[in-house]
């Protein structure tokens, strides 16, 4: 099954039909999505910001991650499933969307830089945990961590907008990235 396929599947399903129709549910997924996006950003901000030593440079980073881990994974975790539930309510339109597959790809590249920097430099962590400045890979995972994230936000943003969707005219690059069908 390709990507467009399970999208249409997904479109053929009540639920989605009901998620996507519903005068409240929808609207508070898109709340619930944009404030847990807050969330989770905000805490990983406040740790890129001291992980390059501009910002909370007298806490060491241990004590930190202890203190706002917890808010980060339950902002991250309710940001995933309400940002599931919106790609299940408008499928089709999405997985066109040129602007949620270069998010995805963003997303991916964020989440390889949070597994590189939990196992690998954050593994001497004991080292430098209390320094003002952290070392330069420490200090590079948090300069991808904050353009990724920022970079997600953007293009989360601009999925709204069918500038490119497949039912307006487009180059053709366009509709090869976008995966439209000539029916479309």
């Amino acid at each position: 099954m390709t990507g467009r396929e399970f999208a249409e599947w997904l479109d053929s399903t009540a639920w989605s039909t009901a998620l996507h129709e519903s005068l409240y549910a929808y609207s508070l997924i898109e709340a619930t999505h944009v404030l847990t996006l807050m969330l989770f950003v905000g805490t990983i901000l406040m740790l890129d910001l001291r992980l390059l030593g501009i910002s909370f440079t007298k806490l060491k980073v241990s004590e930190m991650t202890t203190r706002i881990l917890p808010w980060t994974v339950a902002g991250f975790v309710i940001m995933i499933v309400t940002g599931a539930l919106l790609f299940y309510a408008i499928p089709v339109r999405t997985y066109h969307s040129l602007w949620f597959r270069v998010k995805i790809i963003v997303l991916i590249i964020s989440l390889v830089n949070i597994w590189v920097f939990h196992r690998r430099v954050s593994r001497n962590l004991h080292e430098w945990d209390g320094e003002a400045k952290p070392p330069m890979p420490a200090r590079i995972s948090a300069a991808v961590s904050i353009s990724t994230w920022g970079s997600i936000i953007v293009f989360g943003r601009m999925i709204a907008y069918n500038w490119f969707d497949c039912d307006r005219p487009q180059p053709d690059w366009i509709v090869a990235l976008a995966g439209c069908m000539a029916e479309y």
